[in-house]
């Protein structure tokens, strides 16, 4: 590799750094809680929460929840095949269940530690190129039962903090590819070596073409709103949820499992 082409492999982790970094006015969890917010907002849920699988310890941690039965279950850790979270998680499969008393999945004792025992969820999973890497949940809409296209809408939430979520840990691994090839660099690493390590950095970026990029610069352009332009935005959600309680009729309702 000549040190042009060495210079441009560089360069292009450099650029994908610089995107993620434009989600800087604060760290990811605000982003996350932008998200579980809105949602809880748009269904006029009791509650919404986001638990992140850990690989360390094979668990799912609830990291934000809002609603006003959301805050108790912000820390609690399950393993990734406990409960209705595990199982959305572990399958990969958005569910809708209108009685959580009638499902065997629902781990009702672990609800009662957070204070809130829901009745009905659902339950979405953040879905990345290499598998899932959490759940998004809504919990008790007040008007009705959830319905599919309500699951639909809560898969967008859910792709939105899996953006977000891409986007921290791209701007972590660039840090830690450049530091890799300097440290190379600095101890005479034969080319080869070199080499390796650039050629694993740029594999693993994502294209040009991705729908990542144009996500990450929506999110960041909304971190960096005015409160009143903020103020817009939530006023056009209630619209939307408003004019979707008024079509819900012909979307059909989900039963006490996934379909």
């Amino acid at each position: 590799m000549s040190d042009s082409e060495f210079r441009e492999a560089l360069a292009a982790i450099a650029a994908r750094s610089q995107i993620a970094q434009r989600l800087e006015a604060g760290p990811t969890e605000a982003v996350l809680r932008s998200v579980v917010h809105a949602a809880a907002a748009l269904f006029e849920a009791e509650a919404a929460s986001l638990a992140l699988f850990d690989p360390d310890r094979d668990r799912l941690v609830f990291r934000v929840a809002a609603g006003e039965h959301g805050r108790g279950v912000v820390g609690l850790e399950i393993r990734a095949d406990e409960g209705l979270a595990g199982y959305v998680f572990s399958s990969g499969r958005a569910m809708a269940v209108a009685d959580l008393a009638q499902d065997a999945r629902f781990g009702r004792n672990v609800a009662e530690t957070t204070g809130y025992v829901p009745r009905s969820i659902v339950a979405v999973p953040l879905l990345d190129d290499d598998g899932a890497l959490g759940v998004l949940e809504v919990l008790d809409k007040r008007a009705g039962s959830f319905s599919l296209r309500d699951v639909e809408l809560a898969g967008v939430f859910a792709h939105q903090a899996t953006v977000a979520i891409r986007a921290s840990r791209i701007e972590r691994d660039t840090a830690l590819m450049l530091s890799a090839v300097a440290a190379r660099l600095a101890e005479g690493a034969p080319q080869a070596g070199v080499d390796e390590v650039v050629a694993a950095a740029v594999a693993g970026l994502c294209a040009d073409e991705d729908p990542i990029w144009p996500l990450v610069e929506r999110i960041a352009a909304i971190r960096r709103a005015s409160p009143e332009q903020l103020a817009l935005v939530t006023a056009m959600l209630d619209a939307v949820s408003t004019h979707l309680s008024r079509h819900r009729g012909g979307h059909g309702r989900f039963g006490a499992g996934p379909r």
